[in-house]
């Protein structure tokens, strides 16, 4: 039996090995990988996402720091010396010339910031970087004075109470900016209350949003299914699953979250590997970001061993190909959805704005690359 169990695991590690490498030229997660993270240190912080240089922007947003992580992780992957150097550069600025760019601690999306500087603690011990982003890790589960919970909406105090972060809203990309800043928390000082919190939140997530069919509306009173939203969710699902502890009491539940998602997701796909911008709707239009988002996903529970590679594998690397050619001669990914309000109306969804280069799109792509150089 244990022969059998053993060359059971090496056919799958072989075939995942054989679905995941031998890319085109166009897809080598290398050229792509270097593409990417040269293009984002050749353009001005974002506004959430969007790139102009006037008026600069007044603070570090999530998208920012999402390509940012992406762009140290390839050049650790790939031991790019040159590459790291510039990109450290441009972190320790954040102390010193740039410290105005340092997000208020005042609303969910600005906390996932903090990943940044504790990401290059870990490269280069640093304490003053370490400091920095231990903050906002320990600033998003703070104990409120009185003052604080006072200003509280009824709804947000409950949370609160039962033990959830401050800022808890309930949207969907929520789980990916409280999971990356915790988790990295928990990475640079081994304290399980960083990755634990983070857990326990996610299950609230999970049970108040999550639908019976494994997907996730934009919001309760929005019934559609948006395809970055969902991207959200399923890319923090994976990230969260990679560092939590195995004896964490709430790893099953968000284990069983992730695979429920990732099977309706598999049936979503379309022929030539996309997904759409309504995840459910095939007259909606392709969208990147969430194909990107979506890949990742993929990739890393094929990696990981919780997905069955005989599909899934399959899936990432038709979708991670079809990518490719939404990437324009800039390096600059387009069909990305602009940033996005929730509203219940199908037809305003289907209306959004298809804009090129947005960092919400160029940052997936550099999750699939490092999850694709991922021993």
């Amino acid at each position: 039996m244990k022969k059998i169990l053993l060359f059971l695991l090496i056919s799958s590690s072989t075939f995942a090995q054989k679905e995941l490498s031998n890319w085109p030229a166009k897809a080598n997660p290398i050229t792509v990988g270097k593409r990417t993270a040269e293009r984002f240190m050749a353009v001005p912080h974002s506004r959430y996402g969007v790139t102009f240089p006037n008026p600069p922007a007044t603070q570090i947003t999530y998208p920012d720091v999402c390509t940012w992580l992406g762009t140290l992780g390839f050049a650790q992957k790939t031991q790019d010396a040159d590459l790291l150097k510039r990109l450290t550069e441009k972190t320790e600025i954040l102390l010193t010339t740039e410290a105005h760019l340092q997000p208020k601690k005042n609303h969910v999306d600005n906390f996932v910031f903090g990943a940044i500087p504790l990401a290059f603690h870990l490269q280069k011990e640093n304490q003053e970087l370490k400091n920095v982003g231990l903050a906002y890790a320990d600033e998003e589960f703070k104990t409120l004075s009185q003052e604080e919970y006072k200003n509280l909406t009824p709804e947000v105090r409950n949370w609160y109470a039962a033990g959830l972060s401050w800022v808890t809203r309930f949207w969907m990309d929520d789980m990916y900016m409280i999971t990356a800043v915790q988790a990295k928390a928990y990475e640079v000082t081994k304290n399980r209350k960083y990755i634990d919190r983070a857990a326990y939140e996610m299950v609230a997530y999970l049970d108040t949003l999550q639908n019976s069919d494994g997907l996730f509306y934009h919001a309760p009173d929005v019934p559609y299914y948006w395809g970055r939203g969902d991207g959200w969710l399923a890319a923090g699902m994976a990230d969260l699953l990679k560092v939590l502890p195995k004896d964490n009491p709430h790893r099953p539940r968000i284990m069983r979250g992730y695979l429920n998602m990732m099977g309706v997701l598999l049936k979503h796909q379309d022929a030539n590997g996309m997904w759409h911008q309504l995840i459910n709707d095939p007259n909606s239009w392709p969208e990147t970001s969430c194909t990107g988002m979506f890949t990742y996903a993929f990739i890393v529970g094929v990696k990981n061993g919780w997905l069955p590679s005989t599909t899934y594998g399959k899936a990432a690397r038709k979708a991670w190909i079809k990518l490719q050619d939404y990437v324009n001669e800039n390096g600059d990914l387009t069909e990305i959805c602009e940033g996005t309000n929730k509203k219940n109306d199908h037809q305003y969804y289907l209306e959004r704005k298809r804009i090129v280069g947005d960092l919400h799109g160029q940052g997936p792509l550099l999750w699939c690359v490092n999850a694709l150089l991922e021993k």
